[in-house]
């Protein structure tokens, strides 16, 4: 599992991430939620080893992340940051199986355990229809898809999403989702994804972990979470929480 202990992150003396405590455990989406500048993105890019923590720990498998050797590391975390690396003149299949680098390197010639990895992302990602095409000529629903299909050929147990819905319209979001939450309950991942969409949170995520100006201000599940005085002390307007039709969740609506 993943386990932050205390974790804190400064710079330049201003602290943007005050201690967290919190356990990840496979098999759960955690849904990180907050305004903007909250300290989500801080968060999931301490758990990445993408910054340094400034104090306190954060540990995987009840070892430092600090101690764990970059390839390592890899092999059991796979993290999508917020703004994507350019993917010009890449076939959606040489991006996923850019993937496979944790065990091989970027230079090594790939197996047939690679390949076959590769092709199980593609299966599970549902890719086969534009695995072959231009990553840059596909919609963004299926652009995003390929991405997490790279991170699938990784074989990491957790899978650390920053924004992976930004600039997605409302069907690719949910498309997006519904395949994250399926992968999740297959292969028994742990999944932490920062969301702005507090519905789409409620809707997919397990737990939700509320930030406020880089603190964690509240956290539960969506059915905790999702009550009018909570929403608004996140995020500093009134909301009003009622069922959604189907009667599975809670939504929230800005009053």
């Amino acid at each position: 599992m993943f386990e932050v202990k205390g974790a804190t992150f400064e710079v330049n003396g201003k602290c943007l991430l005050h201690p967290v405590e919190h356990r990840f455990e496979e098999g759960k989406i955690y849904g990180l939620i907050g305004h903007n500048g909250s300290g989500k993105s801080t968060l999931i890019k301490l758990l990445a080893q993408q910054q340094p923590v400034s104090q306190g720990e954060v540990m995987l498998d009840g070892r430092p992340v600090s101690d764990w050797g970059q390839r390592e590391f890899a092999r059991r975390v796979a993290y999508l940051p917020q703004h994507l690396p350019s993917a010009e003149n890449l076939i959606g299949r040489e991006l996923i199986s850019f993937g496979r680098y944790p065990w091989h390197g970027l230079l090594g010639r790939h197996t047939q355990e690679d390949k076959a990895a590769v092709e199980r992302a593609i299966e599970l990602s549902h890719t086969e229809d534009f695995a072959d095409r231009l990553v840059d000529t596909l919609s963004g629903g299926e652009r995003q898809r390929v991405w997490l299909a790279m991170l699938l050929a990784q074989e990491s147990r957790f899978l650390l999403l920053d924004e992976p819905l930004a600039a997605l319209d409302i069907s690719h979001q949910m498309e997006v989702l519904a395949l994250i939450r399926k992968l999740c309950d297959e292969l028994k991942l742990c999944v932490i994804i920062v969301l702005h969409d507090i519905n789409m949170a409620s809707r997919y995520c397990d737990e939700l972990l509320a930030l406020h100006s880089g603190r964690v201000l509240a956290h539960g599940s969506p059915a905790e979470m999702m009550t009018d005085a909570t929403l608004e002390a996140i995020y500093g307007l009134p909301m009003q929480v009622m069922p959604h039709p189907n009667g599975e969740h809670r939504i929230a609506v800005a009053c």
